[in-house]
């Protein structure tokens, strides 16, 4: 990673966290937390296999959603939603942008910095009118480039 860090990237800083918004580290809170930074980018479903899969905790697809959308609400996470309809949450959100992957439905992380600066410098030059922006926000959408080798025989 850059210099840029997550701002989670441990239980305690995200219990530390919860604190500050007046939240409780509830097992079920600290079981998505550790699935999603061994995740990093993961819908409800796959939090929660993840949980069922690593900890003693109970959870339900409908309790670990409800969890990430807090979080995401909150800006601990950031979301997006796929080209399958789903929605993705991400434990990073210091400036980055993705590729998606499209035939598997996998989000990666591209750290450019050189990048953002450029286009976030173009877009402080632009009005745009009614709106001020926020962040920014950029998905570039792939499929996976390898093409299987056959075997000699």
């Amino acid at each position: 990673m850059t210099s840029q860090t997550q701002k989670n990237n441990n239980i305690e800083q995200f219990k530390n966290t919860l604190k500050a918004h007046s939240l409780k580290a509830t097992p079920q809170r600290i079981a998505v937390h550790e699935a999603m930074l061994s995740l990093g980018h993961a819908s409800a479903d796959m939090v929660t296999e993840e949980i069922r899969k690593n900890s003693d905790t109970k959870v339900t697809v409908a309790s670990v959603y409800n969890i990430l959308s807090d979080l995401a609400m909150l800006g601990i996470y950031h979301y997006r939603l796929s080209a399958n309809n789903k929605m993705y949450f991400d434990v990073n959100t210091f400036k980055h942008f993705h590729i998606y992957d499209c035939e598997n439905h996998r989000y990666k992380d591209v750290i450019d910095a050189e990048f953002m600066e450029i286009v976030e410098n173009y877009l402080s030059k632009k009005r745009f009118r009614g709106y001020s922006i926020d962040h920014v926000d950029i998905q570039l959408v792939g499929r996976p480039s390898k093409k299987k080798r056959t075997l000699p025989l």
